[in-house]
């Protein structure tokens, strides 16, 4: 299945977008929960508009460059709607590097494993200030009242960031902890 499709159908779904926008939205927005590099949005862009699913128009910025903006029609409108009303099966677990790591801290001595704990617990909390921050901006700029509004969509995904995170400092509170405390 090309995820990436349905992502860029959603965006575009919500306001015509260039190529440059997208990326952006992605780095910004999604990347919380979902991301892609710009070398494969505009291959499927191309195959989005091949597909009929998107339309764009060339615009002219300054004096002579030229941007696409991008528009959703309808086949893709029916396309996303499909998509977004169909059960999904549950993914594999993502894949996370220090939990891998960790797995195999018997090859590693106890401090040389706190260190690495408390570099990834510095790491998630600046990463939780930074979502909390995020959320702030939310809630002043977006309605987040109505279930049907993308304001909600980037409450209800930023949240379940925020509490991503928290977990995650949980659990390496709950190592360190075990580090300092099991063999002593």
């Amino acid at each position: 299945m090309r995820t990436l499709k349905y992502a860029i159908l959603g965006l575009i779904n919500r306001e015509p977008l260039t190529g440059y926008d997208i990326t952006k939205q992605f780095n910004e927005g999604l990347v919380n929960f979902w991301y892609a590099k710009h070398s494969q949005i505009y291959p499927e862009l191309k195959k989005l508009t091949d597909e009929g699913l998107i339309t764009y128009k060339t615009i002219i910025q300054g004096e002579k460059l030229e941007k696409k903006l991008y528009s959703i029609t309808e086949q893709g409108k029916s396309c996303l709607q499909k998509w977004l009303t169909k059960d999904q099966p549950l993914e594999p677990t993502p894949k996370d590097i220090f939990r891998l790591k960790a797995y195999f801290c018997d090859e590693i001595d106890a401090s040389t494993l706190l260190k690495q704990f408390e570099s990834q617990l510095e790491k998630h909390k600046e990463k939780l200030s930074s979502l909390e921050k995020s959320m702030e901006e939310l809630l002043k700029n977006k309605e987040i009242s109505k279930v049907n509004s993308p304001g909600f969509g980037d409450y209800i995904v930023l949240n379940g960031a925020i509490i991503r995170e928290k977990s995650y400092i949980d659990w390496i509170n709950d190592c360190i902890n075990k580090i300092l405390t099991i063999d002593k």
